[in-house]
């Protein structure tokens, strides 16, 4: 058994949750915030046999998809960086950092 850690963008997570559960796979799905902008991000924890590790990251890696952004600072005040951005900026968002960690017991009760 292995639990599959995914952190993906929240534009993304509704499609992914929902190709991961037609193919039969449980999810649970948790709010988390991170990142250079401190924007919304969705952590998914999927539990799968050895063998279906590969399917989960191809579904993962077709829905979350790296896309560029413009962004413009809130304001002409330094950020919690310490970096002031005069003029909007481009960005890349998606993605997924994905995590595979070996499960040593799994108990549904």
């Amino acid at each position: 058994m292995k639990l599959v850690i995914a952190i993906v963008h929240d534009d993304d997570a509704g499609e992914l949750i929902k190709k991961i559960t037609r193919k039969g796979f449980g999810v649970t799905k948790l709010a988390t915030t991170g990142g250079f902008l401190k924007a919304g991000n969705t952590t998914l924890l999927i539990g799968v046999e050895k063998e279906k590790v590969e399917e989960v990251l191809d579904i993962i890696r077709k829905v979350c998809t790296t896309r560029k952004q413009i962004v413009s600072p809130p304001s002409p005040v330094l950020g919690a960086t310490g970096v002031y951005v005069p003029n909007p900026v481009e960005i890349t968002i998606g993605g997924a950092t994905v995590f595979v960690i070996d499960v040593d017991k799994f108990e549904k009760v």
